[in-house]
């Protein structure tokens, strides 16, 4: 019990809930605007894990600053796939079904082809750095300065992404293109506009986030899987396509994962994990925050 309420327990789940709530927020956006299925999106936070190594290694810029590289350049790799890949597939699939099967397909493609081009560049060997580790004295736990950056950035820019998406111009248009995707056009809305930038910022946001995970962890060409994983989990809880419930998801699971271990075992995860799953599948099939959606 005394373990349960340890300050270091409740850092771990709010910084780990903070990065499941980045990479399921860009899984979101991509999937609820387009319905395509991007499992290379831990991919995208892989390579940003592997650009903030490789620039604090080769020229000392720490992550502080190579996030905002990473957000940029993941935003323009979005944009180049979606110009390139993803627009044909929406283009050539008439049905949501037919969406998700074809985006499936050819985003697992990419994501091989970014493993592949990291493990050969780097080597898969797992490789990491030491940035921020200074030890901070919070009454009677201690936070490294590491963690403690990730954990602000995160719940940060989830505000940040709160207040777009409830306030800004574009952040309205992409909410109606999920909520209501066949009376979008006729408000207005540009459609193919509004889809590069959901799927472009899904991407930057994951190029964000891989810097903030290479901090806490070592970076391989295949670290990538796991995160995608829990992001789906995320987003089945939260109910797909629906942003804020795709955030109260990741926090849910994170605190289920981290006190659930403690409780059992580090193998318990994964069937904690699918457990949280499964049990949203029977007892809430459009997830805890979902809703119904204009959308067959």
């Amino acid at each position: 019990m005394t373990d349960l309420m340890s300050g270091q327990l409740l850092i771990s789940a709010l910084v780990l809930g903070g990065i499941y709530g980045l990479i399921a927020l860009g899984l979101n956006l991509i999937y609820g605007t387009m319905r395509l299925l991007n499992v290379a999106h831990g991919e995208v936070l892989m390579l940003g894990g592997y650009l903030a190594f490789w620039l604090f290694t080769l020229t000392g810029i720490g992550p502080i600053y190579s996030m905002f590289i990473a957000f940029a350049l993941g935003g323009a790799l979005g944009a180049i796939l979606y110009y390139f890949v993803c627009k044909r597939v929406l283009k050539s699939s008439k049905v949501v079904e037919q969406i998700e099967a074809n985006s499936l397909l050819v985003l697992f493609g990419a994501s091989i082809i970014f493993q592949n081009i990291i493990a050969f560049a780097f080597t898969p060997t797992a490789r990491g750095y030491s940035y921020f580790n200074d030890i901070i004295q919070f009454g009677a736990f201690q936070v490294t300065t590491g963690r403690l950056f990730v954990l602000i950035t995160g719940l940060s820019v989830c505000l940040i992404s709160i207040l777009f998406f409830r306030y800004s111009m574009i952040g309205l248009s992409i909410r109606a293109l999920i909520q209501q995707p066949d009376a979008a056009n006729l408000v207005g809305i540009n459609v193919e506009k509004t889809r590069l930038v959901s799927f472009s910022l899904g991407f930057a946001i994951a190029g964000l986030t891989g810097c903030l995970v290479s901090m806490l962890e070592q970076v391989s060409p295949f670290m990538g899987f796991p995160f995608t994983i829990a992001a789906f989990v995320v987003i089945i809880i939260g109910g797909l396509g629906n942003l804020a419930g795709g955030l109260a998801g990741a926090f849910l699971l994170a605190f289920v994962e981290v006190y659930g271990v403690v409780l059992t075992t580090a193998s318990m995860r994964s069937i904690l994990i699918y457990g949280v799953f499964i049990a949203v599948l029977i007892w809430r099939p459009k997830g805890i925050f979902g809703k119904e959606r204009g959308i067959k």
